[in-house]
């Protein structure tokens, strides 16, 4: 009986994992970070998270929101998101990264 009950919030915590700047490649690596954690939490609220300070940072809407209406706190993702150097005054594609994290919903 214990089992079945710890088994649900098991089930219903958030996974995580790690990337890094060599699994992904440098051409599409977007953060000043040689690695980060990705999550996805209930409703698709998106994450990227620095492994060595904890500090998560909104990849969607979702998890922007969350952060505005006080539920999270994160930092924005500007602060570790690099400039593209093929496209001046552009910050590199999260698109990787939050096709990553999607497939953890």
């Amino acid at each position: 009986m214990l089992f079945l009950a710890t088994s649900g919030n098991v089930l219903a915590a958030p996974q995580v994992i790690t990337v890094s700047r060599f699994e992904i490649g440098k051409a599409q690596w977007a953060f000043n970070r040689e690695e980060v954690m990705l999550t996805c939490r209930p409703g698709n609220a998106l994450y990227a998270i620095n492994p060595s300070t904890l500090v998560q940072y909104p990849l969607n809407a979702v998890a922007e929101q969350e952060v505005k209406e006080g539920k999270t706190t994160a930092q924005p993702i500007s602060v570790i998101q690099v400039d593209d150097p093929a496209h001046p005054g552009q910050k590199m594609s999260l698109e990787p990264f939050i096709s990553r994290a999607e497939k953890l919903c």
